[in-house]
């Protein structure tokens, strides 16, 4: 059961003074992800006839023929997402859950609690990181309800969707670990080479900057928190722990004891496991599917059989759907530029303005305005991650810069974009309106850290 909207005077007092034009903007005027997707396109075609020597013909063709050309990608990015919300909902993980809502003992300790645990678990995946903020709020909500705690439910669900905000810079960022698999769509711009995850996600400013990110917006958390008796929306009386579905497929036949037995997963899982450390023992670098498998072994180890798992994949698969039409429109418009030359277009237009010390925070800036129109951190470096590759080498700066500045502001924005808070949102019952007073400031806060790491790390 969803838990009913906040009173206005709440919602009022949370989405106050500047932010309540952007609310009203967002609400009114932000399309869905699938129809920005469709507007980009034909806003990129009438670029290309504009700024290159392409004509209807050659714009056409290119586009055509490009929507196959992110199908390998397409498919990474999917399961990275379907294997995170599974992996939310297996029972060891909602069982951790559960206890983590015990913790907090204040109401002002519960929002920075929140935010970090999201943080930690966007690090590992994003789609993980998603669901844990989410599930996270809503059992402190309850159980802080029963202690006689008085939390604020929106500022809790903020923090929970505010964790995001660190995802691209951890182990599933989509371009980092595109950078680093061969033979991916940025192969031809890193001139037939690729960048180890060692020179981005795991390089040592990142890991201060991402350490950075944490401390600061935790602290934002810790310094509007309601103040004691101030007015605050609880979760209501109505609505208590979301239990997990059970599985209730009844056990009759040989093959339904089969289905039913934990040894064919835990066999698969454990085969994984071997394979991985082989991998890694003879050499093998972190890539999109690598990061993928690892997930894939620890589901088939935490789930009690292959029933669970096709249970748990069903409920899962509803939040796909939406990017698998999407990738084929992105795939499409990397192929209208890359054919007729736009990508070099955009990129001597960023060089004319950009110097080595100051192309990280521009483009982190660029990155961050194109994420409201291309959400999907693996379609916008489709989009953009050619165009700021081309850019760097030509004004010398080390790629790894430009991966993670793209990075950097695809995950910024997303505080203010509403597409990756709809499933936040859905568990909580909540409306983008609700949080947005409060994921501006992680917005504000985040974006200082991450530019002042661009600048560092330029010098």
């Amino acid at each position: 059961m969803s838990a009913p909207k906040p009173s206005t005077q709440v919602n009022a007092a949370a989405s106050k003074g500047i932010m309540r034009p952007v609310n009203r903007f967002l609400e009114q005027w932000i399309p869905s992800a699938l129809t920005f997707a469709i507007v980009l396109t034909l806003i990129v075609a009438v670029l290309a006839f504009i700024f290159t020597d392409a004509g209807p013909t050659d714009v056409v063709v290119g586009w055509g023929e490009g929507l196959a050309g992110l199908l390998e990608f397409m498919t990474q990015m999917c399961l990275i997402l379907l294997l995170g919300h599974i992996l939310a909902n297996t029972g060891p993980v909602r069982t951790l859950l559960a206890w983590l809502a015990r913790v907090p003992g204040n109401a002002t300790f519960a929002y920075v609690f929140v935010f970090v645990v999201a943080a930690l678990a966007s690090l590992i995946t994003w789609g993980l990181g998603l669901v844990v903020g989410a599930l996270l709020a809503r059992e402190i909500a309850v159980q802080s309800r029963e202690r006689g705690i008085k939390v604020h439910f929106p500022l809790l669900v903020a923090a929970g969707y505010s964790g995001f905000v660190v995802w691209h810079m951890g182990y599933s960022g989509s371009g980092p670990l595109t950078a680093a698999t061969p033979d991916s769509f940025l192969s031809e711009s890193l001139g037939g080479q690729t960048i180890p995850v060692s020179e981005t996600i795991f390089a040592g400013w990142n890991l201060l900057a991402i350490a950075g990110v944490i401390i600061v917006c935790g602290l934002l958390f810790f310094l509007v928190a309601p103040k004691a008796g101030a007015p605050v929306y609880e979760l209501p009386a109505s609505v208590s722990s979301e239990t997990q579905s059970q599985v209730d497929d009844e056990v009759v036949t040989p093959a339904d004891r089969i289905d039913a037995s934990r040894i064919l997963t835990l066999i698969i899982g454990l085969a994984l496991v071997v394979y991985l450390v082989i991998h890694f023992a003879q050499g093998g670098g972190l890539t999109l599917d690598i990061v993928n498998w690892s997930f894939l072994a620890l589901i088939l180890l935490l789930v009690r059989n292959p029933l669970e798992l096709i249970h748990l994949t069903k409920e899962a698969a509803s939040n796909v759907g939406e990017i698998l039409l999407q990738f084929p429109l992105y795939a499409g418009i990397l192929g209208i530029m890359s054919t007729t030359g736009l990508i070099a277009v955009f990129s001597d237009a960023i060089v004319s303005i950009a110097n080595p010390a100051s192309f990280g925070v521009l483009a982190l800036i660029s990155a961050g305005l194109v994420n409201f129109f291309v959400p999907s951190g693996g379609g916008q470096f489709a989009v953009q991650g050619p165009i700021m590759l081309d850019a760097a080498n030509q004004l010398g700066v080390d790629p790894s810069v430009a991966i993670m500045a793209v990075s950097y502001g695809d995950q910024w924005t997303n505080m203010l974009q509403p597409f990756w808070a709809l499933p936040v949102l859905a568990i909580a019952g909540l409306k983008m309106r609700d949080i947005l007073g409060y994921t501006v400031i992680t917005f504000l806060g985040a974006g200082v850290v991450m530019a002042a790491a661009l600048l560092f790390v330029s010098l």
